[in-house]
């Protein structure tokens, strides 16, 4: 039991999470390519996002693994990204940063993902049983390439809101 849930139904609950975080991660990052701060899925990205590291801390486990040092950056990096986003409003070098870590949280949700459809899909599996075979590098290594242009991009286009002629002038 974990959280009062059948183990079966937390990892459930957690790969749902995970889905609604890449997702509305999708969704977040298409505005910074456009210019657009979307809130409401800013806001869900950003939830959905910690909750999925948060309950993967909660898997029983009796060592440190590679996912939870993953989480533990992740964790950091949205902690950037929410003090960017709501205590700096995106003022300055923080819109920047808030696109780069917005951007890299992203990844590394993607990233487990990738890790995970590898362990968990068996034809995958099949490609890459011990993630070291050039099918799982090759994945990871285009989406970390993807995931670079992307926020590169994204730096660029989301600029600072415009200032009004009238703002200007008082």
């Amino acid at each position: 039991m974990i959280l009062g849930m059948t183990t079966s139904t937390f990892t459930i609950v957690h790969v749902l999470i995970s889905l609604v975080g890449i997702a509305s991660g999708l969704v977040v990052v298409f505005g910074l390519l456009t210019g657009k701060k979307l809130d409401g899925w800013t806001a869900l990205f950003l939830a959905t996002t910690v909750a999925t590291s948060v309950t993967g801390f909660a898997f029983p486990f009796d060592h440190l693994l590679p996912s939870h040092k993953v989480g533990i950056i992740s964790l950091v990096v949205l902690a950037v990204a929410i003090l960017a986003r709501y205590a700096f409003h995106l003022s300055g070098a923080w819109r920047r940063i808030y696109v780069i870590t917005a951007v890299a949280a992203l990844y590394l949700n993607v990233f487990v993902g990738v890790v995970q459809s590898f362990l968990k899909v068996p034809a995958l599996h099949a490609l890459a049983p011990k993630q070291t075979e050039p099918p799982f590098l090759v994945t990871q290594l285009v989406v970390l390439a993807l995931f670079i242009v992307i926020g590169i991009m994204a730096a660029k286009r989301f600029h600072d809101e415009p200032v009004l002629a009238a703002a200007r002038a008082a």
